[in-house]
């Protein structure tokens, strides 16, 4: 089962990747800004006082360079991925994990290096001085940091019957491993239900895939469903569960 259900990602991957790369630079640059304008005003980001956004790639997906500089602008606090070898011992821990740290100002994100993906990536060395939401061993705030909002990365997405979004990310379990880590953490302090956290993913109009595909994205238990999707035409999608995992 485990093996079919790899494959049946995997499959939906390529058929996503070749799909993006007929992609113009200029589509994604104006379905990004059109979801930038969404965004802006829609009111449970703009109710958020704690986000995590990802920072794209430089093409094929929804860049967040806009959002990520109006959330510092008005006042929020941002929180940007960090990937790091694991040290946890629980078993099925993939070898590297992420964690989300804390961007200081505009200008410690504009201080941000280009990893070999060309996206921007914090510099280790700086990490044990920046607040993370998961901690750790190092971190300079063993105080457990929080996030109202999360502004998630796919390959695609869709709808499962009871309305709910699913998310097919790049196949690394990076966001769900880490969206299971921090509610987990939640539950364990009694949080979970005053300190909600807001899912959304980002898809450009063609990362979604429509129920006549006949290609759903395939999910098993640990991929988690999302609160809603943002698309390039500036559409907002919620899901129709409150509940978004499966």
């Amino acid at each position: 089962m485990a093996s079919s259900l790899t494959a049946a990602k995997q499959q939906l991957r390529t058929i996503m990747k070749q799909r993006l790369s007929n992609v113009t630079q200029d589509s994604v640059l104006a379905q990004s800004r059109q979801i930038f304008e969404t965004l802006k005003d829609f009111k449970p980001y703009k109710d958020a006082m704690r986000i995590s956004v990802y920072l794209a790639m430089p093409s094929a997906e929804v860049q967040t360079d806009a959002i990520v500089r109006h959330a510092l602008a008005t006042g929020k606090q941002v929180f940007v991925p960090y990937l790091h070898k694991s040290t946890l011992q629980a078993p099925d821990t993939p070898a590297r994990v992420m964690d989300m740290v804390h961007l200081a100002n505009l200008q410690d994100y504009e201080s941000l290096m280009l990893d070999r993906w060309g996206i921007p990536s914090v510099d280790p060395a700086t990490v044990h001085q920046r607040q993370r939401i998961l901690g750790g061993p190092d971190a300079q705030h063993s105080e457990q940091a929080t996030l109202d909002f999360m502004v998630v990365p796919g390959v695609a997405f869709d709808f499962d019957e009871a309305g709910s979004v699913r998310r097919l990310g790049h196949g690394k379990g990076f966001y769900d491993f880490f969206i299971n880590r921090y509610l987990s953490k939640l539950e364990t302090k009694g949080l979970s239900q005053e300190m909600p956290l807001l899912l959304y993913g980002l898809a450009l109009n063609e990362q979604l895939v429509p129920a006549s595909s006949g290609q759903p994205v395939p999910t098993d238990a640990h991929d988690r469903r999302l609160h809603g999707l943002i698309l390039g035409n500036g559409e907002v999608k919620a899901s129709v569960s409150s509940s978004s995992h499966q």
